[in-house]
């Protein structure tokens, strides 16, 4: 009997540890942080599952709430509040932008007499999680407003399920036009050659959408004068380019999560995954997507080799008629940015770019740049062979976000 305690002792272990362990690419550090994460993601996800099943609420509100928990942990080892402490002479205000709920931070050294930066910022979190006014998203853009003397606008859009597309674009469209006024600018003495858009994943699809629209609108005196794209994502063609299937089970963004996330947005039945997982939305049979359309994601053109490895284009010759009809947001360019015509992207402010190696979104955020680039638009592009999705989230835990952080703030600091 006394073998039993270290057998159940043993078991267990081996249990959690079969759980945990996921394998990585050697060039990932702090793999087992990754893993942990991951880990506590996916078991947060299993039991807000568990809780829509039951009928209890909507899995999205409980996995919400749960991630809470995380800024707790941020807080702790940080030591600061979300709401004021960590530069104290950065003021925070939250308010309305046409409605729109948003997190004003005011650096420290005032406007008397010098205009400074503005910047607007989307959060990530596939239109459904994240939320401007906790955790590193706070964090960043406090370092943000404090060391580029910066008026950074966060904005807190509508999430689903409470809503679809268009409207997280519409809540960020509307805030972004509010503080281009002359009006907000100088209350603000904000230098209008001198404001910049900004978000990361879904935030930064958001961010390249409001940006084209900014661009194209000639009654806007005043537009972005740059635009920072972290890890965006950018298309729904085609998920099968070599980024999402080298990186399909890569935590923390799984390529089925990803999928998932475009479904929900797009206000898409979930039970239709199989078939976008396959590319059958954007077969040959869809005539509304023209070859021109086609040509704007075509990775095997777009990409550099060393991007491409060994992948084929998965085309496929007869997929399920009606998706592009029932589902219009898939050639929207407000909702997919890259498919926008070589026209609009021209008008594009100066550009960064950020990508990671090791994550699904990797190749929209190359074809992008490549694309911008060739409309004539100055890019610069920084590649993290060793990043994954979420690394600039996450800037006080891993290496790799810390790196992305100083060169975000270097970029802006010589370019806006």
């Amino acid at each position: 009997m006394r073998l039993l305690p270290v057998v159940v002792t043993v078991s267990l272990t081996v249990a959690v540890a079969y759980y945990i362990y996921i394998p990585l690419p050697d060039d990932i550090q702090e793999p087992w942080k990754l893993m942990l994460m991951d880990a506590g993601f996916r078991t947060v996800v299993h039991l807000a599952t568990l809780k829509d099943w039951l009928g209890f609420d909507h899995y999205i509100r409980t996995i919400r709430q749960c991630t809470e928990g995380f800024d707790f942990a941020t807080k702790g080892f940080l030591g600061y509040e979300s709401g004021g402490g960590v530069m104290p002479g950065v003021k925070v205000s939250d308010i309305t932008f046409a409605g729109i709920e948003v997190r004003v931070y005011e650096p420290p050294a005032g406007g008397e007499g010098h205009l400074r930066r503005g910047l607007m910022y989307f959060h990530g979190g596939g239109w459904a999680l994240g939320t401007a006014k906790k955790g590193s998203y706070d964090v960043i853009n406090r370092m943000v407003s404090d060391e580029l003397n910066t008026v950074v606008v966060s904005v807190e859009y509508r999430l689903y399920p409470e809503v679809h597309f268009p409207v997280p674009y519409l809540d960020c469209l509307a805030a972004a036009k509010h503080f281009l006024s002359p009006e907000v600018l100088a209350r603000y003495a904000i230098d209008p050659e001198r404001v910049a858009v900004s978000g990361d994943s879904a935030g930064g699809n958001l961010a390249a959408a409001v940006s084209q629209e900014i661009s194209s609108d000639d009654s806007m005196s005043t537009k972005f004068s740059v635009q920072v794209l972290i890890y965006p994502v950018l298309q729904t063609l085609d998920f099968n380019t070599p980024s999402y299937l080298q990186n399909q089970k890569i935590p923390i963004l799984y390529r089925t999560l990803m999928v998932q996330f475009w479904l929900q947005y797009l206000g898409v039945d979930l039970s239709l995954q199989s078939q976008f997982l396959v590319n059958n939305h954007s077969s040959l049979h869809q005539s509304t997507i023209t070859p021109e359309l086609r040509a704007r994601v075509d990775w095997s053109v777009l990409l550099a080799p060393k991007y491409k490895k060994n992948y084929k284009p998965l085309i496929v010759e007869k997929g399920s008629r009606g998706f592009v009809k029932e589902t219009p947001g898939l050639l929207d360019v407000r909702a997919a940015p890259l498919l926008a015509g070589p026209e609009v992207l021209a008008k594009s402010p100066r550009t960064y770019i950020v990508t990671c190696e090791h994550d699904v979104l990797r190749d929209d955020g190359l074809m992008y740049a490549r694309r911008l680039q060739d409309a004539g638009v100055t890019v610069t592009h920084d590649h993290y062979d060793d990043g994954f999705h979420g690394c600039f989230s996450f800037p006080v835990e891993f290496d790799v976000g810390k790196r992305a952080l100083r060169g975000y703030l270097n970029w802006l600091q010589n370019n806006l």
